[in-house]
């Protein structure tokens, strides 16, 4: 049985599936609103960037600082990886 998670998710069922995935509580409440909305049409594969391991130290820090992400200067490129993934 899906559990209703209030208002704030609009796909229930997709957000269950997406967090036994390994997504986070925020991503997957945005693909499941998103796939809930008639006016968007998100798809399943990411966008065209590349991978996390293809990005420099330097990029990935100011995309850690862009979500807030705790910790990330004293991270390592690897670990800088694993903090976005998790985000």
């Amino acid at each position: 049985m899906v559990k209703n998670h209030g208002n704030q998710i609009k796909n229930d069922e997709l957000y269950e599936e997406l967090r036994k995935q390994g997504a986070s509580k925020e991503k997957a409440a945005r693909i499941s609103n998103a796939q809930a909305n008639p006016n968007q049409n998100p798809s399943k594969k990411g966008g065209e960037s590349p991978p996390y391991e293809k990005w420099t130290k330097d990029e990935l820090y100011e995309r850690a600082q862009e979500i807030d992400i705790d910790g990330r200067s004293t991270m390592d490129k690897d670990a800088l990886i694993k903090a976005l993934r998790n985000h």
